[in-house]
């Protein structure tokens, strides 16, 4: 079984209105929920051994923090690909991970992020988890997904958990 982790970038700071949104740093709020949401994983046992990251500022600084909190470091890709990209644009580039990895982590942004975990998020989804994404799927939320298969064909999986850092602090 393969793990799918995708996860929202933390708060950004709109502190400066002259940086380019993809230049944007996070917030002091962001920086503590990304810390927070790397223990949850690491509480969990949701390790990736391969992570796709949104090349925008706010998400590498987010994976940063999140993976300081981990005991594993994992296989780590910074893309543009990942920055403002559709739910069809980043289900391109899972498709394209290493058949290798047993768990993925993608980093990036709304709404692609929320749309592509609704969209796979099949039958025999945890309730409590598709009411928590259908709700809000907020910065520095995380989407689980569990499915049999490789990663060149994912279409649908198995939602188990959506965690969002209000639920775990």
């Amino acid at each position: 079984m393969r793990q799918l982790l995708l996860l929202r970038h933390a708060k950004s700071s709109w502190d400066d209105p002259d940086l380019d949104d993809f230049d944007r740093p996070l917030a002091q709020r962001g920086s503590k929920a990304a810390k927070l949401m790397g223990r949850a994983l690491a509480a969990r046992g949701w390790l990736p051994d391969q992570v796709l990251v949104s090349s925008a500022l706010r998400t590498r600084d987010t994976w940063r923090l999140v993976a300081d909190e981990l005991p594993v470091h994992p296989r780590v890709a910074f893309t543009e690909a990942l920055y403002e990209a559709s739910a069809a644009d980043i289900l391109s580039q899972i498709r394209l991970a290493d058949p290798s990895s047993g768990c993925l982590a993608v980093v990036g942004h709304n709404p692609g992020l929320e749309d592509l975990a609704k969209q796979l998020a099949g039958s025999g989804s945890e309730a409590k988890a598709r009411m928590r994404l259908d709700e809000k799927f907020p910065t520095a939320a995380l989407a689980r997904l569990v499915f049999d298969g490789d990663w060149s064909a994912l279409s649908s999986g198995r939602l188990t958990h959506c965690l969002r850092p209000k639920d775990l602090g």
